[in-house]
């Protein structure tokens, strides 16, 4: 059996001594082998961050539409599906209540063109088989939607 490791790194300085209002969210964060350049991060403007950074909550929900695309693409091309292009507006939610707060529900929005021809509800078909291998989605409790439009190119 082999395990795979994924490390990162991260970097914040500042000081918190003056309260929770006061303390800078801004942070980078990157691979830990020095393999990418890295993110500027920040807390989600609702909690006192930049809107302008990505914040850890985007990320959460960027990786579960990564690793549905990648997923997707394996499946479609071992089933020898075209595919020409793909395009998802992810969201997540998160709402308030009792805590522990969380993301409760993401919802992928995939939009697949493919090549002229393609059986539309085959891609539909693939797209459960990818979202069943996703190894993003099965480390989350949030439940994850997805409703995909098939095109032609």
């Amino acid at each position: 059996m082999t395990t795979h490791l994924y490390a990162t790194h991260l970097d914040w300085s500042g000081s918190t001594g003056d309260g929770y209002r006061s303390y800078r969210r801004d942070h980078h964060a990157a691979g830990a082998q020095g393999n990418a350049p890295g993110v500027e991060l920040s807390a989600a403007p609702e909690f006192r961050g930049d809107a302008t950074r990505l914040n850890p909550e985007q990320l959460l929900v960027m990786a579960a539409s990564s690793c549905q695309l990648l997923s997707f693409l394996a499946v479609a091309a071992q089933a020898g599906v075209d595919v020409i292009t793909y395009t998802d507006d992810a969201e997540g939610i998160m709402p308030s209540g009792p805590p522990p707060a969380r993301l409760t529900q993401i919802t992928l929005s995939p939009v697949v063109q493919v090549a002229p021809g393609t059986d539309h509800d085959l891609v539909r078909a693939l797209m459960e088989q990818a979202h069943d291998q996703c190894y993003i989605a099965h480390s989350l409790t949030a439940d994850i939607a997805i409703s995909p439009t098939v095109v032609d190119a």
